[in-house]
């Protein structure tokens, strides 16, 4: 199985992981193992992976590539909403460190059949678990004109969010769209000429939405790092890698709520949430170097965000 995927920020995200070389650290969104192969050269034998992904190739590809490692390594076909259930149903309590590296992987987006591509033709999928109900068709061909503008506007960020809705209900009442092409060309005849000629592709905005809301990936994110925060022993590190606004802003005012010992509202004289900082946080991102986006322009939107548990 060919899972390409190249790892961002993957130096970063080790060197600012690991406290404990013979620790047990979680990958929360496993992929090709990029991340955790790059984690498991510097562990000893003692050490133990712990991989999440709901893509069952993902979970294949990752298997075969830590496979001559010497530390264990225990990977898991779960979402990482489950983080907790996971580590309970494994028996462990808490672990030296756990990551995320948010989005869709490079084998995604390269395989056709998997739907999630604006550059390739397949059919309309997009789900990272394939054997989850919902797919990109069922909101392209189901959700109302209404709905569609919401989620392209709120998760797409898209301007023309309006008028792609408007002509994604028109073109279907003619037949359901069912191909990846097909969506593409009518976000292309909904945005103006003059609007397409600057700026990225056309489609990228209205497939990202589409991407987000098929799997909830922002509606997850802010629970599965504040369980995530929970899990780590005191010293314990938390990586969180992010491709876009959306959900870097979730990433951020997640980990400064958790990094925060009171957030009663600032014109009450007595604080009465009893909310406690649980983590520190470094206060700027960390980003791709320069050498980095010449091998990987697929890394110049990445943020490497970093908490450390009190």
């Amino acid at each position: 199985m060919d899972f390409h995927h190249v790892s961002v920020l993957r130096k970063e995200t080790i060197a600012n992981l690991i406290t404990d070389t013979s620790g047990v650290y979680v990958d929360c969104t496993l992929g090709g193992g990029g991340h955790s192969r790059a984690l498991a050269d510097q562990l000893t034998g003692q050490a133990t992976i712990i991989g999440l992904d709901q893509d069952r190739d993902a979970i294949a590809a990752a298997t075969e590539r830590l496979a001559d490692t010497s530390c264990r390594h225990i990977f898991v076909q779960r979402n990482f909403r489950y983080i907790s259930e996971v580590l309970d149903e494994l028996g462990i309590d808490t672990v030296d460190g756990i990551m995320f590296d948010l989005g869709v992987s490079s084998y995604q987006l390269d395989t056709p059949d998997r739907g999630f591509s604006y550059m390739q033709d397949g059919p309309l999928d997009m789900r990272m678990d394939r054997s989850q109900g919902r797919s990109a068709y069922d909101i392209v061909n189901g959700y109302s004109e209404a709905d569609l503008y919401r989620i392209i506007k709120d998760y797409g960020e898209e301007r023309w969010a309006k008028r792609i809705a408007e002509f994604i209900v028109k073109e279907r009442q003619e037949k359901p769209l069912e191909r990846t092409e097909e969506l593409v060309q009518v976000i292309k005849k909904a945005i103006p000429a003059g609007a397409r000629k600057d700026g990225p592709h056309p489609a990228k905005r209205t497939f990202q939405a589409i991407r987000i809301e098929v799997n909830d990936e922002l509606g997850i994110l802010k629970d599965s790092l504040e369980h995530a925060a929970q899990r780590l022993k005191r010293g314990g590190r938390l990586c969180v890698i992010t491709f876009h606004s959306l959900e870097d802003r979730i990433a951020k005012q997640t980990l400064r709520l958790l990094a925060t010992d009171c957030i009663c509202p600032p014109d009450m004289p007595v604080c009465t949430c009893h909310h406690q900082a649980i983590l520190k946080v470094k206060r700027q991102p960390i980003l791709p170097s320069p050498e980095e986006l010449d091998l990987n322009p697929r890394a110049r939107s990445a943020k490497l965000r970093v908490g450390i548990r009190k």
